[in-house]
C-alpha cells in the first residue's frame, strides 16, 4: 500500500491524475491484471521528475505501462506506482530528416504522422502495437527491420528523476527484442527517428499492405498481448508451438491462437494464472519435443498470488 504521507505527496503534484486501487485490466491490452496500488499520469517533465523523486523518498517501486501490449500483469496486481505515458503524444519533424516522438504516441497516430506528412522510413511498425515507449524498450521489429534501425536519439529520465540524458544510437545497446544498458526504473521520454521525404501515396500503399498481411494471420478482434515469446535463431516460436499439437488449446478462458500459435488471447475473462499456465506448457512441450527453449518476449509483472 502507499503510505499516507506519500500518496499527499502525489496527490499534491499531479490532482486527479493519480489513483489509487485502481485495476490494471482496464489498462492491458490483454484486459488482465489486479489493481495497482496506484496509477499516476504526469504531464511533463517537472512533474515526472517530482513523480519519480516521491518513489525514491518513500522507496515506492515505479513501472511504466504505455498501451499495456507486450505486458501481463499478475492477477496479484502491482505493488507500487504504475506510470503512464497517455498524455505523451507530442509528434514533430525536425530539420535534417528527423521525427521526434513522445513515448506516449501509439503506432497508429505515427503512422498516420508519416502518411500526412510524406514521411518514410517507419513503415514497418505500422501494425505493431504498443506506443513509442515500449517500442523503444523492446526493439519492437518485424524480420529484416526494428526500432534500432531507425533511431538516431533516445531521451531517458533516471529513475530517481535527478536528470535527464539525450543518448545517440551509439550509446545505446539494442539487441534482439531489448534495450540494454539503461538503470532499473529508467523513463524513456521521447525518441528522434530517422525519416526521408516521400509521395504520401506510396507510404499509404505500403502501410495498407502492411496492415491488411497481419489482419490475415494475426487474431486482431479478440484481446492478446501481441507476440508471446522471441523467435529462436533460425526458426519461429509460432512454427514450434504449432508443430507440438498446441495451436488453439485452451486453459481457463486463455487460448493459444488458432490463429497464430505465438498469440494468447482472451476469450473473456481469462486470468494472469491462465495466460502463465499457457506459457509454461507451451515452454515445456516444445523443449521435450526440440531441445529449444522459448523466451517470452512479453514482460510479466506484478505480486506473485
Amino acid at each position: 500500500m502507499i503510505p499516507a504521507v506519500a500518496r499527499s505527496d502525489l496527490e499534491a503534484v499531479l490532482g486527479d491524475r493519480v489513483r489509487f486501487g485502481v485495476l490494471l485490466s482496464r489498462h492491458t491490452a490483454l484486459r488482465i491484471g489486479g489493481a495497482a496500488d496506484a496509477v499516476a499520469a504526469p504531464a511533463d517533465r517537472a512533474e515526472m521528475a517530482e513523480l519519480l523523486g516521491i518513489c525514491r523518498r518513500h522507496r515506492i517501486e515505479h513501472a511504466v505501462l504505455g498501451s499495456g501490449f507486450n505486458a501481463l500483469v499478475r492477477d496479484g496486481g502491482f505493488a507500487g506506482v504504475v506510470i503512464r505515458m497517455n498524455l505523451w503524444r507530442r509528434i514533430e519533424e525536425r530539420p535534417g530528416g528527423g521525427l521526434r516522438a513522445e513515448a506516449g504516441v501509439s503506432h497508429s497516430q505515427l503512422t498516420n504522422f508519416c502518411v500526412e506528412h510524406g514521411l518514410s522510413g517507419l513503415e514497418f511498425g505500422c501494425g505493431i502495437p504498443g506506443t513509442i515507449g515500449g517500442w523503444i524498450t523492446m526493439n519492437a521489429g518485424v524480420p529484416g527491420r526494428e526500432v534500432a534501425d531507425v533511431v538516431r536519439e533516445v531521451e531517458v529520465m533516471s529513475p530517481t528523476g535527478s536528470g535527464i540524458r539525450h543518448l545517440a544510437r551509439e550509446e545505446l545497446h539494442f539487441t534482439y527484442r531489448a534495450l540494454r544498458g539503461l538503470a532499473a526504473g529508467s523513463v524513456i521520454l521521447s525518441a528522434l527517428f530517422a525519416v526521408e521525404p516521400a509521395e504520401r501515396d506510396a507510404i499509404k500503399s505500403a502501410v495498407e499492405a502492411l496492415l491488411a498481411a497481419r489482419a490475415a494471420s494475426q487474431p486482431l478482434h479478440l484481446p492478446s498481448c501481441g507476440s508471446v515469446f522471441k523467435n529462436p535463431a533460425g526458426d519461429f516460436a509460432g512454427r514450434l508451438i504449432e508443430s507440438v499439437g498446441l495451436k488453439g488449446h485452451q486453459i481457463g478462458k486463455a487460448q493459444i491462437s488458432p490463429m497464430h500459435a505465438n498469440f494468447i488471447t482472451n476469450l473473456g475473462g481469462a486470468t494472469a494464472a491462465d495466460v502463465q499456465a499457457l506459457i509454461d506448457e507451451a515452454q515445456k512441450q516444445v523443449f521435450d519435443a526440440t531441445g529449444i527453449r522459448l523466451v517470452p518476449e512479453v514482460r510479466i509483472m506484478g505480486r506473485r498470488t
